[in-house]
């Protein structure tokens, strides 16, 4: 796999662009979770309805899917419904806008990598086993991390006293490593010869920036959040996490004044347009733009 930015120069970036919304169509509910999080959450959280009918369509999902994903996105307590008129819009519920937050700070507002590990002995039946892995009876064990929430009960910290070059070998036991590796290689397969060609100076309209914004964090929500986080000395040599993680930063700040130009332009809630510019969405931007010179 080539490092991003080590490729013959790219010549036709909207054709490359087409090609990637041309090539899948992603999940209709959770393209239609990707759209509120990105883009109406920072926004005051409600979309008209024919806004996202549009916007899906830019990625070959029908109309028809897209009401059936809203009716289940409404029943399972995420959106709640609301008419103008004959218009329909669709808000955040509140739980939906707390879970959107806790997404939002691993895509944006990432914190520093686990320092260390924790052993919970109390674990219950709903553990999240993206984090969380039993090595036990009643013993689970977790990345120490700034962001994981401290569960109730015996709680332990720990760190690995001899043997680290070990540690990515049991890692990989106990979490699914090799499929999360493959999820982030495959978002720089697909999304570096966009990147090198907007970095060779070529640029795109509103509507195609904005498309590929959104396919870029739909597939890179779909890896990132399913990412423990371990501490980097539990992570093989040829961890795809950070190179991803780097493109995702890049790209999509590259993306983002010309796609937000187009979302002031087209997007719409019950008061008119949506703002291109938000506290929340510069936010976003300005702690991405600290991310990269990291």
């Amino acid at each position: 796999m080539q490092a991003v930015g080590e490729s013959e120069r790219v010549n036709d970036v909207p054709g490359v662009v087409q090609a990637l919304l041309d090539s899948q169509t992603p999940h209709a509910a959770h393209f239609i979770v990707t759209v509120y999080g990105d883009i109406v959450e920072p926004r005051g959280g409600t979309l008209w309805m024919g806004t996202l009918i549009e916007v899906c369509s830019a990625h070959g999902i029908s109309e028809s899917l897209v009401r059936t994903a809203v009716s289940r996105l409404v029943a399972s307590g995420r959106l709640i419904g609301e008419r103008n008129g004959r218009r329909s819009f669709y808000r955040l519920t509140a739980a939906a806008r707390r879970e959107f937050t806790a997404a939002a700070r691993v895509l944006f507002f990432p914190v520093a990598a686990a320092s260390g590990w924790l052993l919970w002995a109390n674990t219950p039946d709903d553990l999240d086993d993206r984090i969380w892995v039993r090595i036990g009876e009643g013993v689970a064990m977790a990345p120490d991390r700034a962001d994981l929430k401290r569960p109730e009960g015996l709680l332990f910290r720990m760190e690995a006293e001899q043997g680290l070059e070990r540690l990515p070998d049991f890692a990989a036991r106990l979490w699914n490593l090799d499929a999360i590796a493959e999820g982030y290689s495959q978002v720089i397969t697909r999304f570096t010869p966009v990147l090198q060609g907007l970095e060779q100076g070529q640029g795109l309209n509103g509507a195609d920036a904005l498309a590929l914004r959104l396919m870029l964090v739909d597939q890179y929500r779909a890896v990132a959040l399913r990412d423990p986080r371990l501490p980097l000395p539990a992570l093989p040599d040829d961890w795809t996490g950070g190179p991803c993680r780097q493109l995702f930063t890049r790209l999509y700040r590259l993306l983002s004044t010309a796609a937000e130009t187009h979302i002031g332009l087209h997007f719409r809630d019950a008061g008119g347009f949506l703002l291109a510019h938000t506290e929340g969405s510069q936010l976003r931007l300005q702690r991405l733009a600290q991310d990269e010179l990291a």
